[in-house]
């Protein structure tokens, strides 16, 4: 294809559906990459516009897009975005029946949609796998492809058996995203998806507006109202528990802060109404566990507070990045104390539970959901978490990272927070719909105000709410649902009720516990990329020296960063009147005479050569203050 002209007709689309004049850094760049049958892995940092990079060649093809997501929040959010653009998309994930996506396939077959978003657990099914070589496929797009690493944070079983599929693809190439992965995490990435070529196009992840500070404090209620009275603003705090987030929440609001509490605990109708007045600025601050922010695009937001450490510096990097989007000065913030400290080194034991506890928890499961041995493969089960607990006495956290170990073993998957609203398609064509409205004139109603209020029925499942059809037709809310049940019982439509149970899908049959395999080799393995992780974490939190951007670039292995200068790290280097090389050069000298000695300052100027002893004075107290040096009673340094 001539770049010159595709690159034309690209802006044209980009405009029609977006109303963007032109693309962002990098994105053109990824879409020709994939336009030129290029395998292509697009590394991206949070807020940077990955959709756009598989949407716009998706639209520019013939055919469909496959995208492969394991967050249903942000599918649902895709698809409702596209479809308000008269772009045709469906999505398909747990929690749904098996006639509603057999349905939707069908569709998919016949070439109805431009993308069909699907979780990795859902590909794998029969049902799909028989569909998958009668569509039109145009484009293969793997959504946090970080997930498809075992050496991740977030490895997803099912992201392995995505590779399967492209012997189905007729060539077609395979679009792999993500906003946090390491060297080694992007290697694995292309070998798992069997990339033709190694082929990264990588945007800096550093965000210029973002200032990342990391404050000790006792008080940390206190700092957080110092916070909010200088950042002006929309705010995030993220906390590691649901009791927390009421807590703080409750806080704020008697120190006369707008704020409210968010977690996968609440029912989906006060989620929505919480999420939607922060959006709109009704409410300044929302405590929230991580179960908020996937999809949320709000680019106004000023402060990103972290209560609790995260574990490890990848979660860190794309919450602490769902600031400033606006690219406007914003802050993301840490506050810890030594009880912090703690419970990270704690959290290695909770993170990987005894094998027989996991056992235990399986078995339990199998028996919650009342799935019979060598049943149940391919199915999704409302599961709530509470009642689990409180039937089986199990402790929370433990049986948490067991139902996670259980899924990165290929067993099953736990959806703590899915809402599925009521959904119905017709499965008529008109005109059979027209005579059954002859022959039933009691329905005619219902139906005619189903054909007025929603559009699309014919075409892909559509939301409906039912206490708005009773509002119009004056009747009930159950007579409506008795009615929509008659209609799908005259094989009319397909009806699914609302469900906002958490989901629980098992990706295999249900095992006796003593045929359950464990990779020991592979779970030693991740123990110890996990202690990585959270040694990588606090470092982070305890290094007072180095600029918090560079240090969190490096991780992500950007070797050309230089000093952000609006970190807290920098903010109070720039007192120091002492240049980036010899700031260094000090360190490195100080490091190695007080790591395995101590000195009294005299016997120190001697070992520290290249600086002027001003200079070396000035680091030394700056060092002190933040307690990388020490000094005893004596008056002898060490190096902390």
């Amino acid at each position: 294809m001539n770049a010159e002209i595709k690159s034309s007709e690209l802006q044209e689309l980009l405009k029609r559906y977006w109303g963007y004049e032109q693309f962002r850094p990098f994105q053109e760049e990824v879409i020709l990459s994939v336009l030129n049958q290029q395998d292509t892995l697009a590394l991206m940092p949070t807020g940077g516009g990955k959709s756009i990079c598989f949407q716009i060649p998706a639209l520019y093809l013939n055919g469909m897009c496959l995208v492969v997501s394991p967050l249903i929040a942000l599918m649902k959010d895709q698809v409702g975005n596209l479809r308000s653009r008269k772009i045709p998309a469906v999505a398909i994930h747990s929690g749904m029946s098996y006639r509603e996506v057999d349905l939707i396939l069908e569709k998919c077959v016949e070439g109805h949609y431009k993308f069909l978003y699907i979780s990795p657990e859902r590909l794998t099914t029969d049902i799909f796998r028989t569909r998958l070589p009668k569509m039109k496929i145009n484009l293969l797009a793997v959504d946090e492809a970080h997930c498809i690493s075992q050496w991740g944070y977030d490895f997803r079983p099912p992201y392995l058996r995505i590779a399967e599929i492209r012997d189905q693809l007729n060539d077609i190439p395979v679009l792999a995203l993500t906003a946090s992965a390491t060297k080694v995490v992007c290697t694995d990435i292309m070998q798992k998806l069997q990339f033709k070529q190694q082929h990264i196009v990588r945007r800096s992840f550093e965000r210029k507006n973002l200032s990342y500070s990391v404050l000790y404090e006792e008080d940390k209620f206190g700092r957080l109202l110092k916070m909010l009275d200088k950042v002006k603003g929309t705010a995030i705090v993220y906390v590691r528990n649901r009791r927390r987030t009421k807590e703080i929440a409750l806080f704020l609001q008697q120190n006369n802060v707008s704020a409210t509490e968010y977690h996968a605990g609440l029912s989906y109708g006060d989620r929505s109404k919480k999420q939607e007045d922060w959006i709109q600025n009704k409410l300044r601050v929302i405590v929230c566990t991580n179960a908020f922010g996937m999809g949320i695009d709000k680019p106004d937001v000023r402060l990103v507070v972290h209560w609790d450490a995260p574990d490890n510096l990848e979660s860190y990097f794309q919450e602490a990045g769902r600031a400033g989007r606006d690219e406007k000065k914003s802050f993301a913030v840490i506050i810890y104390n030594n009880s912090d400290i703690s419970e990270l080194n704690k959290r290695e034991g909770d993170q990987f539970p005894d094998l027989d506890e996991v056992k235990s928890i399986y078995n339990a499961v199998g028996n919650f959901c009342k799935v019979a041995d060598g049943a149940g493969q391919g199915e999704s089960y409302n599961f709530d978490l509470n009642v689990f607990l409180k039937t089986y006495q199990f402790n929370a956290i433990r049986t948490l990272h067991s139902l996670k170990l259980l899924e990165q073993e290929g067993y099953l998957s736990f959806s703590e927070s899915v809402y599925l609203p009521s959904r119905l398609m017709m499965t008529v064509d008109k005109e059979s719909l027209y005579r059954y409205e002859v022959m039933h004139p009691e329905h005619e109603a219902l139906l005619k105000a189903i054909m007025r209020t929603y559009g699309g029925v014919f075409d892909y499942f559509t939301q409906v709410r039912e206490e708005e059809l009773a509002k119009s037709l004056s009747t009930t809310y159950i007579e409506i649902i008795k009615q929509l049940r008659i209609f799908q019982q005259n094989n009319l439509l397909q009806y699914e009720e609302r469900n906002e149970n958490p989901q629980l899908f098992f990706l295999q049959q249900r095992l006796r516990v003593d045929m359950l395999q464990f990779n020991t080799e592979l779970l030693s393995k991740r123990k110890e990329n996990y202690h990585k992780r959270i040694q990588a974490m606090l470092h982070y939190l305890k290094d007072h020296a180095h600029c918090r951007n560079e240090t969190l670039l490096n991780y992500f292995d950007e070797e050309e960063t230089s000093r952000c200068g609006i970190c807290d790290v920098c903010l109070r280097r720039n007192k120091l009147e002492v240049s980036d090389i010899e700031f260094e050069h000090i360190i490195e000298q100080l490091k190695s005479s007080l790591t395995k000695n101590q000195l009294e300052y005299n016997q120190l100027v001697q070992t520290v050569h290249g600086v002027t002893e001003e200079k070396l004075l000035h680091t030394l107290r700056w060092l002190i203050d933040q307690n990388m040096i020490t000094e005893n009673e004596s008056h002898q340094l060490q190096w902390k």
